[in-house]
C-alpha cells in the first residue's frame, strides 16, 4: 500500500472489506482530514473533466444554444446530450488511476433500452451493464420512479438518480450508454471521481442485470451466477411483476458460496424477509384492490409502483454495506417465486422477475451472460 494519504469513503471501506482507520472517510467526522487526491467532474459542460475546462460549450455547438442565446458562453450552453436510436455513446472517460465517488443522472427515453456500461483499466468486456433504471432500483420506468433515501442510491423528484457506489480503477475507466430504442434518448448527467493512488488488493465494482418474464413453472430466478475469484456480494435490486392474484413473496433467496452443491450455505425465509420486511408488507385487499406500506432506509427498501393493468408491480432493494456476502472461489444468487394455494399449500408462480446484482471482485472477471433481447427487455401494458 502506498504511504500516500490518501482516503477511501465509508461506503467503500464497508463494502469493499477495508478497516476504517485506513484513512479518511465520508463520515462528518472525517471532513477535516486532507487527502492527497484531486477532486474532477465529467458532465456535458466539461467531458474530459480536465481542470478549468468546464462550461467551455460555444453557441455553435451546445445542446441549449437556443435558450442561450442572449447570454452566450459560460451560460449553460450544453448541459445534456442527446443519443441517437441505435447509438451507444460514451458519458465519460477518464485516465490514471482513481475513484468514481457519485453519478447524477436524470434520462429521459425507455430506461430498460438505456443500457448502461463501465470497463474497468484495460477490459474490452463491460464489468456493468445495467438497464439506467434498474441499475438506480427504479425498474418499471419513466414517470414510475420511486422515491429512494439510501446510503448506495438516492432517487429524489422527480427523476434524479444518484449513485455513491464507489468505483476504483487504477489506470482508466470508460462510462457508455446504448440507446435501443427507436426513439432518441436525453440524458443530463454528472460523474465525480477523484484522481489518487488505489491499492493493488482494491476490488472492482460489478453489477450485472437478469430478466425472466413469464418465470416457467417450478423454476428459480437466477439473479447472478459464474462468478468467480474473490469478492463479496453488495447489494440486490429486483423488480417483481406479480402476473397472479394473491401473495407473491413467500420464495426463499439462497447463496451458493465457494463450491456449494444443492444446497446454499446461506438460506433466507422469504422473499419480504430478505429485504428486512415482514408478513407481506402489510398486504391488505379492499374493494378488490392490493395495498401496501412502502419504505425506504439506508440499506432496505420497498416500493408497490401504481398500475393499472392486471400485474402488480414492485421494486425492492437490499445492500449488503455492513454486512456483505464474502466469497474466496465463486457466488450464485438465487430468488423462488412462490405464493400461496388452497389448503395452507405453497403456489409456484409466474412472474415478471428483473434483478440486479451489485459486487466487489478482483479482477479479471468471467464474461456476463448476453442481455435479454430488445423484445425481452421492455416492459409492456
Amino acid at each position: 500500500m502506498t504511504k500516500a494519504n490518501y482516503a477511501i469513503p465509508l461506503t467503500m471501506m464497508l463494502a469493499c472489506g477495508m478497516p476504517y482507520a485506513m484513512g479518511q472517510s465520508a463520515d462528518l467526522g472525517q471532513l477535516c482530514v486532507l487527502k492527497d487526491a484531486e477532486t474532477r467532474s465529467i458532465s456535458p459542460e466539461n467531458f474530459t473533466g480536465e481542470k478549468g475546462k468546464g462550461g467551455m460549450a460555444t453557441l455553435e455547438e451546445g445542446s441549449a444554444a437556443r435558450a442561450a442565446r442572449e447570454l452566450g458562453q459560460g451560460w449553460k450552453v450544453n448541459p445534456y446530450v442527446v443519443i441517437e436510436p441505435g447509438a451507444t455513446f460514451t458519458l465519460g472517460e477518464i485516465e490514471g488511476s482513481g475513484v468514481i465517488n457519485h453519478i447524477w443522472m436524470t434520462p429521459v427515453g425507455n430506461y430498460r433500452l438505456m443500457i448502461l456500461r463501465f470497463y474497468w483499466d484495460d477490459e474490452t468486456e463491460p464489468s456493468v451493464e445495467v438497464p439506467v433504471g434498474d441499475f438506480f432500483a427504479a425498474g418499471w420506468g419513466m414517470g414510475k420512479e420511486p422515491r429512494i433515501t439510501s446510503l448506495a442510491v438516492c432517487v429524489n423528484p422527480r427523476s434524479g438518480f444518484n449513485s455513491y457506489w464507489q468505483m476504483p480503477f487504477r489506470k482508466k475507466c470508460r462510462v457508455t450508454m446504448e440507446n435501443q430504442a427507436e426513439r432518441r434518448a436525453t440524458v443530463y448527467y454528472q460523474i465525480t471521481y477523484s484522481l489518487e493512488p488505489v491499492a493493488e488488493d482494491t476490488p472492482y465494482f460489478h453489477a450485472q442485470f437478469r430478466r425472466v418474464n413469464p418465470l416457467p413453472y417450478k423454476e428459480v430466478f437466477t439473479i447472478v451466477d459464474g462468478i468467480q475469484g474473490r469478492g463479496h456480494y453488495v447489494g440486490t435490486y429486483l423488480a417483481h411483476g406479480a402476473n397472479s392474484p394473491g401473495w407473491w413473496g413467500e420464495g426463499e433467496i439462497k447463496f451458493f458460496i465457494d463450491g456449494d452443491g444443492e444446497f446454499p450455505t446461506i438460506c433466507g425465509t422469504g422473499e419480504e424477509d430478505y429485504f428486512c420486511g415482514s408478513y407481506g408488507y402489510n398486504e391488505r385487499k379492499e374493494n378488490e384492490k392490493y395495498s401496501y406500506e412502502s419504505f425506504t432506509t439506508p440499506y432496505t427498501g420497498f416500493h408497490h409502483i401504481p398500475h393499472d393493468g392486471e400485474q402488480r408491480r414492485f421494486g425492492q432493494y437490499r445492500w449488503h454495506i455492513t454486512d456483505p456476502i464474502r466469497f474466496k472461489e465463486d457466488l450464485r444468487v438465487t430468488i423462488q417465486s412462490l405464493g400461496w394455494q388452497s389448503e395452507g399449500r405453497y403456489l409456484p408462480l409466474q412472474d415478471d422477475l428483473a434483478s440486479v446484482a451489485y459486487w466487489y471482485q478482483l479482477e479479471p472477471h468471467n464474461s456476463f451472460p448476453p442481455l435479454p433481447a430488445k423484445e425481452a427487455l421492455i416492459i409492456t401494458d
